[in-house]
C-alpha cells in the first residue's frame, strides 16, 4: 500500500482570483508534497486588486467541515488564514485545542495588499486570546505585528519589531516570524524569534512589484515543512526560499497585483534562488 503524503488542514477563505486564501494554500501544500484539507471560513468577492466583500460562514459549518476530515484522516499540521468572524475564531480555537501535539501555523490576515480591512478589533482581540497561545509559529508582516501588539497595549507609541516579537511571544506562541517586505530596507529581512530572542535573520533580494497571496504562501510552506518533519528553524528557511522563488517567477494575469507562481519548479527556465 502506498504511504499517503503528510496532510495539512487549512482554515481559510476562498479567493475567486486564485491568488490568496484557500487556493494559495492548496497550491503551495501540493507543490511541497502535502495533501491539503480545507475548512472554508468565508466567501470573498475579490480580484487581484483588492477585496470588495466578505461573507463569513456559519461557525458550526466551519466546525463541521474540520471535524469531518479530522475524524477520517490523520493531520500533520494546521494553518489558519482569513477567519471571518469572532465566532469562527472561537470554534477553530476549540478544535485546535483538541490536538495539542499537531503543529499550528497562524497567519494573522488583517488587511489586503490594497489596505482593505479583513479583521476588526474584536477579531484581533479574539485571535490574541484564543489562537495565539496555541500557535507553534505566528507569521505576521511588520504592519500586522505592530497592529496586534499596539491593540493590546492601547499605546500610540510605535514599537520596534524586536519589542513586538517579545510581546507576541509573551502571549503564548512558541515562535514568531516577522516578515519585512513593508519595511524601508534595501533587502527584505525576515526574522525568526523564540524565547531566547532572535534565532535567525534571513535577507532576500527585494523584488519589484506587489504580490497577492505572498503571506499565505509563506505560512502554508512553513506548515508543509513542519508536516514533513522538519524543525521550526529549518522549516522557516525552506519556506522562505520556496516563497521567494514563487515571487521571482510571479505573473500578472489581471490589472492588480502579481500572483506567486507556486509551481515555478515546473518551468525549466527559472533560475536558482539568488539571495
Amino acid at each position: 500500500m502506498i504511504q499517503p503524503p503528510p496532510i495539512v488542514l487549512s482554515f481559510a477563505a476562498n479567493d475567486p482570483s486564485g491568488g490568496a486564501g484557500v487556493h494559495a494554500d492548496i497550491l503551495t501544500l501540493a507543490s511541497l508534497g502535502c495533501h491539503s484539507l480545507s475548512a472554508i471560513t468565508a466567501i470573498t468577492v475579490q480580484d487581484t486588486a483588492g477585496i470588495d466583500d466578505i461573507i463569513a460562514l456559519d461557525p458550526e459549518l466551519v466546525a463541521d467541515q474540520a471535524r469531518a476530515v479530522l475524524e477520517d484522516m490523520p493531520v500533520h499540521a494546521f494553518k489558519t488564514g482569513l477567519l471571518g468572524s469572532v465566532e469562527i475564531i472561537a470554534v477553530i480555537a476549540e478544535i485546535i485545542s483538541d490536538y495539542p501535539d499537531i503543529p499550528f501555523v497562524m497567519d494573522p490576515v488583517l488587511a489586503s495588499g490594497r489596505g482593505d480591512e479583513l479583521a476588526n478589533e474584536e477579531m484581533v482581540h479574539a485571535m490574541n486570546e484564543l489562537l495565539l497561545p496555541q500557535a507553534t509559529i505566528l507569521t505576521p508582516n511588520s504592519l500586522e505585528a505592530r497592529r496586534i501588539v499596539q491593540y493590546e497595549d492601547d499605546d500610540d507609541q510605535e514599537l520596534d519589531l524586536n519589542q513586538c516579537a517579545d510581546k507576541l511571544l509573551q502571549s503564548g506562541c512558541e515562535y514568531v516570524l516577522i516578515t519585512g517586505a513593508h519595511e524601508n530596507t534595501s533587502q527584505v529581512v525576515n526574522t525568526l524569534y523564540g524565547v531566547d530572542g532572535v534565532l535567525r535573520s534571513d535577507k532576500w533580494q527585494r523584488l519589484a512589484g506587489s504580490y497577492h497571496g505572498s503571506g499565505c504562501t509563506l505560512a502554508s510552506a512553513i506548515a508543509a515543512s513542519l508536516a514533513n518533519g522538519l524543525p521550526v528553524y529549518d522549516s522557516v528557511y525552506e519556506a522562505q526560499r520556496y516563497t521567494w522563488q514563487t515571487l521571482k517567477a510571479g505573473f500578472r494575469p489581471g490589472m492588480g497585483q502579481y500572483l506567486p507562481d507556486r509551481l515555478f519548479w515546473a518551468n525549466e527556465d527559472v533560475e536558482e534562488d539568488k539571495r
